[in-house]
């Protein structure tokens, strides 16, 4: 029987380098799990550790490995009997990949391209990709080929990105495919539907495409439009459930950072791509990828609205969250200091994601050691604790909880922009030999900050919920 694993839903957020404050390519996703508990780690994989030969325990896909790969980070499941879903990283060619976004083909295509059981899925494709490619177009090329050879068991969109380029490559059936490369000057929400649009088959600069895909479109009398070629409408699913559970994350995210612009939560028209209002952040990646419709009727801890409202779109930040990360590539030092793996892990609504600079040997011992019972030591585990204290404050409106996790949330994000500055000032007084042992010398402290801090806040919370419980009796004036 499948895994539900397979069935997670995330949301991803891609940034052009036009689009940036600081001209940095930006692909970033929450993982939300089919259940509130999948346990993850952070790894490096060297290149002596990676297999000459992937199974996966997931499906049995098997495929024999190149020769010579490159050291990668990556974040796979803590408990890999069910498959490694190492869902994000980069390497050492300061390629990133974010690889597991759930989407749904619609029951035409998938009635005469079916799905494939056996074949490569999200559990497997960052792990058999981004260890062998150099630039974001060779990941495209790569997982295209292998789609198109051994089929899909999922339908799937996966960003890629460089110094320069971001892409996002969606699956449709078992053997179909196409990506698009995102102008540089416009931003992507993509949540668990079908996204790409026209795509333009005299632009290869710009959109890929697995070989017969206009042709088995027309074979098959698959596209209803007079002219153009839509992939989301031609390929994608369009369900009732998709104007509650996908389109208000698109609409959400737009309104972040296109204010000025007036959309329905519900609408299916909302464009794929577009220019932000203003030069895009890491801090507003972060709020985007915990937001929970906060400023509207919809938010689930609001105050205004009504019960309905309230509960009507699937939020953002909710509890399946597992980790969030943000794959910055920047323009403006050399390869061996440009790439940065940020990470947070548990609930984003509490949480703010630590800085890794990629090239790095190693990564601490509470992030790359996750058990699979509850304990404070590690990161997973302590972000998930602070989630299920804070979560019933929130609800309750309390003022000194959610102050204490919204100072802890920008403590987390000002120290590690602090380390990373501090870093940038240094790594030039550093030899290209000893670089990556420093890098994860400065991740170790970074961490270990970072850390510290949110064991603070557990204990406040712990403070503040040890008043709230129900068995409780006033003291008389004689005790």
């Amino acid at each position: 029987m499948k895994s539900t694993r397979n069935l997670s839903s995330c949301t991803a957020v891609l940034v052009g380098k036009n689009a940036t404050v600081d001209g940095s390519t930006m692909i970033a996703r929450n993982e939300d799990a089919g259940s509130g508990i999948n346990p993850k780690r952070f790894i490096v994989v060297n290149p002596e550790d990676q297999p000459s030969t992937y199974i996966s325990t997931f499906n049995q896909f098997r495929l024999d490995l190149p020769d010579h790969p490159l050291r990668y980070t990556e974040t796979p499941c803590a408990d890999v009997s069910d498959g490694l879903w190492g869902e994000s990283g980069i390497n050492a060619a300061n390629v990133a990949m974010s690889s597991t976004e759930t989407e749904f083909t619609n029951t035409t295509m998938l009635g005469l391209d079916p799905l494939v059981p056996d074949g490569i899925g999200e559990e497997a494709m960052l792990t058999v990709v981004l260890p062998y490619i150099h630039n974001a177009r060779d990941g495209v090329t790569r997982l295209g080929k292998l789609v198109s050879k051994y089929g899909t068991c999922e339908s799937n969109g996966i960003a890629f990105s460089d110094q320069d380029e971001v892409w996002y490559f969606e699956t449709v059936g078992g053997h179909h495919w196409a990506a698009e490369r995102i102008p540089d000057d416009t931003y992507v929400i993509a949540p668990n539907q079908t996204g790409i649009q026209e795509i333009d088959f005299n632009d290869p600069e710009h959109y890929m495409y697995s070989d017969d895909l206009k042709e088995f479109a027309e074979k098959y009398h698959l596209n209803k439009s007079p002219k153009g070629f839509n992939f989301r409408n031609i390929f994608g699913e369009d369900v009732q459930s998709d104007h509650y559970y996908n389109t208000p994350r698109v609409w959400y995210g737009q309104k972040v950072l296109n204010p000025e612009i007036d959309q329905n939560p519900e609408s299916r028209e909302m464009p794929f791509s577009r220019v932000p209002s203003h030069l895009v952040s890491i801090e507003d990646v972060t709020f985007i990828l915990s937001s929970h419709y906060q400023g509207t009727v919809f938010d689930p801890y609001g105050k205004i609205g009504t019960p309905e409202t309230r509960q009507r779109y699937r939020p953002i930040g909710m509890n399946r969250n597992q980790e969030m990360h943000i794959l910055q590539i920047r323009p403006d030092f050399p390869a061996n200091h440009a790439a940065i793996h940020w990470l947070a892990e548990g609930v984003n609504i509490f949480n703010s994601p630590v800085p890794f600079f990629a090239n790095c040997t190693d990564t601490p011992s509470n992030f790359k050691e996750t058990p699979l019972r509850t304990t404070t030591e590690s990161f997973y585990w302590l972000n998930k604790l602070i989630a299920m204290l804070a979560d019933p404050f929130f609800a309750e409106h309390d003022l000194a909880a959610m102050t204490a996790v919204s100072e802890s949330r920008k403590f987390g994000l000002a120290a590690g922009r602090r380390a990373v500055a501090q870093a940038d000032r240094q790594y030039a007084t550093i030899s290209a030999e000893d670089l990556p042992k420093w890098h994860t010398e400065c991740n170790q402290k970074i961490a270990a900050t970072v850390t510290d801090n949110l064991k603070d806040l557990l204990h406040q919370l712990v403070l503040l919920r040890a008043e709230k419980m129900v068995p409780t009796f006033e003291k008389g004036g004689e005790l």
